[in-house]
C-alpha cells in the first residue's frame, strides 16, 4: 500500500488534497502535517513513498526545505504544491530533485495524473508548462548551496530556521528544550558546513532559496483544485 504525506498549513486545502488523493489512488495510506518540522519528523519515523510539499508553510524557506528533505531522504518522491507558477521557480525545484510540480490552480484531474505518474517513477508537470520549463534557465549556484544545506542535520536546520526568524540563542534553547551550549555548538557546526563566518551570512543561504508566494485563494471542486495562496 503506497503512503502519501500531505504537508500544507491550510486546513481546507489539505483536506481537499486528501479527498482528491483517495479518489486518485486505490489503497492509499495518507498522513498529514501542517508544519515543515512535522515533515522532517515523519519521514524519519515512517516509510513514506510520496510527499506533497507546500513551499510556503511554517519552518520552510521556499526551496530550502526541498533541498533539506532530499538530503535526509534521497529516495523520497516529492511533488511541490505551490501557488507560484514562475518558470524559474519550477525549473529550480526540478534541479533540486523534485519529482513533480503541481500549481495550486490545477484541477483534480491534474492531481490524479500527478500522483499516478510520480508513483510510477516518472516526473510530472502540467502539460502547459512542460516546454516552457524545459527552456527556462537554471540557477548555477543552487547546487552548491543545496549541498551545503544538505550537510545540516534536521536539528541544525531547525536552529538555522529559528535564527532566521530573529531568535537569540537563549530563545532558541528555550524553544527547542535544549541547553544554551548545545545551541552554540549547533551554530558553530552550521557556519562551518555552510562555509560562512556569521549568523547573517548563514541566514542569507536560506534567503537564496526563498520565493514569493502569490496571495490568492481558489476553492477545490470536482473539476478545479482549490487553491490557497
Amino acid at each position: 500500500m503506497p503512503s502519501l504525506l500531505i504537508a500544507d498549513d491550510h486546513p481546507l486545502f489539505r483536506a481537499a488534497l486528501h479527498r482528491a488523493a483517495i479518489d486518485a489512488v486505490d489503497d492509499l495510506q495518507i498522513i498529514e502535517t501542517d508544519a515543515f518540522y512535522g515533515v522532517m519528523e515523519m519521514i524519519e519515523q515512517q516509510e513514506i513513498d510520496l510527499l506533497l510539499l507546500d513551499l510556503n508553510m511554517p519552518g520552510n524557506h521556499g526551496l530550502a526545505g526541498l533541498a533539506a528533505i532530499r538530503a535526509a531522504k534521497p529516495g523520497l518522491a516529492i511533488i511541490i504544491v505551490s501557488a507560484n507558477e514562475e518558470l524559474s521557480v519550477v525549473r529550480r525545484a526540478f534541479d533540486l530533485g523534485a519529482a513533480g510540480y503541481l500549481p495550486k490552480s490545477s484541477g483534480v484531474a491534474d492531481l490524479r495524473e500527478a500522483l499516478q505518474t510520480v508513483l510510477e517513477g516518472e516526473p510530472w508537470l502540467p502539460p502547459g508548462l512542460r516546454a516552457a520549463v524545459a527552456g527556462a534557465p537554471g540557477c548555477p549556484g543552487d547546487a552548491l548551496l543545496a549541498d551545503r544545506l544538505a550537510s545540516l542535520t534536521p536539528q541544525q536546520y531547525k536552529v538555522l530556521d529559528l535564527v532566521a526568524q530573529g531568535l537569540l540563542n537563549k530563545q532558541i534553547a528555550d524553544r527547542m528544550g535544549i541547553q544554551l551550549r548545545t545551541v552554540k555548538a549547533h551554530m558553530t557546526h552550521i557556519m562551518e558546513r555552510l562555509g560562512v563566518r556569521n549568523r547573517t551570512q548563514a541566514i542569507r543561504v536560506l534567503h537564496e532559496f526563498g520565493i514569493s508566494e502569490p496571495a490568492r485563494i481558489i476553492g477545490m471542486g470536482d473539476g478545479d483544485a482549490p487553491s490557497s495562496g
